[in-house]
């Protein structure tokens, strides 16, 4: 694997890896709280209705100044905006270990979103101006990697620090955490802006003007293939989020399993999403990225079939978390090869589409989770099966613009 730009392989492993970091950070934030969320409502006297908005209020985080940060760091730089990302959430979570309102505390999760905003604004197109397609593509899923080990592992180091410590104590963790990262990233992190690359091309600032912004934000909308893959890529997950925010109440409120019970099963469901970035970490250059897509369809689909009909069969943990497995596998082979194809559907700046991409992806998962949430799928197994395997199948209009039309195959190249 050779970068584009003119540093070593060596520093370009550490920037993927710290961007891994920060990306695991932003996500442990969410994933390692959830089996603490019964305490926290409890503590400030609140309903248990609040434990989903902890991660669905996170998400729409991401969403408050992605319209803005992706312009910024086409004007200034990929580097100083992920470094004043990372300040941001490493400043909200210090500033949750003295919370005691569930307000105050929701909207701190608000604030720490803000930094899931930077990694998907900023760091995403970074890392692909970065690297050649094929290794983009491949280096995206490694690095899914190991972000995933925060659903994978989050809800079980959780429980674990839960048994002797005060919740509190997690947010100061990722405190701690943001501040590595900090001096990580400005150790390894280069610019790929305005540098010459070993191509010959030179990705250029953009300078920042009001009326053209609106206008290239329009053009985006007006831009089919660009919004359905977007809205297609904030579909395929969605059943994934409405699990990791409402499986704490399933398991843990409605089921009556121990905490560590409810993180034991996480395990199934984020292994079948680690196997899935496994398997296009190994043959992402050997087949066309629409091929791709297709191909994890399958599984994607037949995961979300068994997930409904098992579970009004078998009414249990088991059914479901079998067919979220099976999903899972899916989604994990094509989300990054997904991202690729929309990230590139337009030839405008890369920080002004990832920051409109992330905008649609992050309000249809955060939205479409508090959307489940209020009408019902955490009421029972069945309800989470049958609504969440709908609002996965949902995925399939928009994926069909993306990869099943006329021209499906064309994108825009690096």
């Amino acid at each position: 694997m050779k970068p584009l730009l003119y540093i070593t392989p060596a520093r370009a492993l550490l920037f993927g890896l710290t961007l891994a970091l920060f990306e695991l950070l932003t996500y442990l934030a969410s994933d390692a709280v959830m089996p603490a969320m019964p305490d926290v409502v409890t503590e400030m006297n609140a309903s248990p209705e609040f434990i989903p908005h902890a991660l669905n209020l996170y998400l729409l985080g991401g969403v408050v100044l992605q319209w803005l940060i992706g312009p910024l760091a086409d004007r200034y730089g990929r580097r100083p905006l992920l470094l004043a990302g990372c300040v941001i959430f490493g400043v909200a979570c210090m500033a949750t270990f003295w919370v005691h309102d569930i307000g105050l505390f929701n909207l701190l999760r608000l604030l720490q979103g803000i930094g899931l905003g930077f990694v998907v604004t900023v760091s995403y197109p970074a890392l692909n101006e970065a690297f050649s397609e094929g290794d983009a593509v491949r280096m995206m899923a490694l690095l899914a990697n190991i972000a995933l080990l925060s659903p994978l592992l989050g809800p079980l180091v959780g429980t674990l620090m839960l048994q002797w410590l005060d919740w509190r104590w997690l947010f100061l963790a990722f405190a701690v955490g943001a501040l590595l990262t900090l001096g990580l990233l400005y150790r390894f992190m280069p610019e790929t802006l305005g540098v010459e690359r070993r191509d010959g091309t030179r990705l250029p600032f953009t300078p920042i003007h009001l009326l053209p912004l609106l206008s290239g934000y329009g053009q985006l909308l007006s831009n089919r293939r660009f919004v359905a893959g977007s809205a297609a890529l904030g579909l395929v997950g969605l059943p994934l989020i409405g699990w990791i925010g409402l499986s704490p109440v399933l398991l843990i409120h409605d089921e009556g399993l121990s905490k560590m019970a409810y993180a034991l099963w996480q395990l199934p469901v984020f292994g079948g999403l680690i196997a899935g970035n496994l398997i296009i970490n190994s043959i992402a250059e050997r087949y066309p990225l629409p091929a791709l897509v297709r191909g994890a369809l399958w599984p994607y689909l037949a995961g979300l079939g068994l997930m409904m009909l098992a579970t009004w069969l078998w009414p249990s943990v088991t059914s479901v978390v079998a067919g979220m497995t099976l999903y899972a596998l899916g989604l994990g082979v094509a989300n990054a090869v997904l991202y690729r194809m929309t990230l590139f559907a337009s030839e405008q700046s890369k920080g002004l589409v990832s920051a409109m991409l992330g905008m649609i992806t992050i309000a249809v998962l955060g939205l479409g989770g508090a959307l489940l949430a209020m009408i019902g799928a955490g009421a029972s197994l069945l309800h989470f099966a049958v609504l969440a395997g709908i609002a996965g199948a949902l995925a399939l209009l928009p994926l069909w613009f993306v990869v099943g039309g006329k021209g499906a195959g064309a994108t825009v190249a690096q």
